[in-house]
């Protein structure tokens, strides 16, 4: 009756308690080592890349959802739902997010540049200690979408196989999903249908940061520099305070960000995930309370 349901509650123990599995048996590192596959194999500098990175978008969701049905060939209970538990919890990720993210909170610049540069794709030799802390900041409010809100919400509507599909192709959006001159065309499919997947939960996001502050309205409609991305950017700053800023990219007003910050600015994290949890399994109860 409530399967769904505990599912989730077994996923979210196994997140809170463990954080991220090996590497080894891990969907998302699958994911990637078969996009790496074929952007090396396949991958060839001209307009075909268009129609290559969309064969590689389809193996990657096929195998996705391969991976999602296979609880169902386990017996009902207890094997297949422990399987459905651990693969819907490689969906998402609170315990190792919010881990990075503190690890970054460090008062030796050298080091701050080293940690941050493990959760941000910019250069950070040459950041600015308000800048690297501002990087730190914009990756935990991005990733409040991209690992919590937006797998959770496929796992929502769909089950397993939304989630496990959102994330293999926010993976193959973060590997290849660049404007470059290498990635232009082969990424190009890969980051649209991420744009697509993740623009109703960034926007969900909003709503889940305005009870914090009064400004989040307000700094959400400033926030025009990308689809999604900012969306989350822009209400954490509102609540923080603190200016949040990717030179030549965006910018949103407030005091330049201290270490602290970062520190309030997971205090304003765990508020947000414990808000969408709330939301998620009030609405899966009533869902399957009403399907009884």
């Amino acid at each position: 009756m409530f399967e769904k349901l505990a599912i989730l509650s077994l996923a979210l123990i196994l997140d809170l308690v463990f954080g991220e599995p090996r590497k080894e048996i891990h969907p998302t590192v699958w994911f990637g080592k078969l996009i790496s596959f074929f952007d090396e194999r396949y991958r060839r500098r001209g307009r075909i890349d268009i129609v290559m990175g969309i064969f590689a978008s389809i193996a990657v969701i096929l195998s996705a959802i391969f991976l999602s049905i296979l609880p169902d060939f386990l017996p009902h209970l207890p094997f297949g739902i422990l399987l459905s538990a651990y693969l819907t919890k490689t969906t998402f990720a609170i315990k190792s997010l919010e881990k990075h993210v503190r690890d970054s909170a460090v008062p030796d610049l050298s080091l701050k540049r080293e940690k941050v540069s493990l959760i941000v794709s910019r250069d950070t030799a040459l950041l600015k200690e308000n800048e690297l802390n501002s990087a730190a900041i914009e990756s935990l409010a991005e990733n409040i979408v991209d690992s919590v809100i937006s797998p959770l919400f496929y796992y929502l509507l769909f089950g397993l196989p939304g989630a496990m599909v959102y994330r293999a192709i926010n993976t193959m959006d973060a590997m290849v999903g660049y404007k470059t001159e290498k990635y232009k065309n082969f990424g190009k499919f890969a980051a649209r249908f991420d744009d697509l997947l993740n623009f109703i939960p960034s926007r969900i996001s909003v709503l889940l940061f305005l009870p914090l502050s009064k400004k989040v309205w307000g700094y959400y409609r400033m926030a025009k520099f990308k689809l999604n991305g900012d969306k989350p950017i822009a209400a954490m700053s509102a609540v923080l305070g603190v200016k949040l800023e990717k030179r030549g990219h965006y910018s949103f007003p407030g005091r330049n960000p201290e270490n602290d910050d970062i520190f309030r600015a997971l205090k304003v994290f765990r508020i947000i995930v414990f808000e969408w949890m709330v939301v998620i399994f009030l609405v899966l109860f009533f869902q399957q309370w009403s399907w009884s």
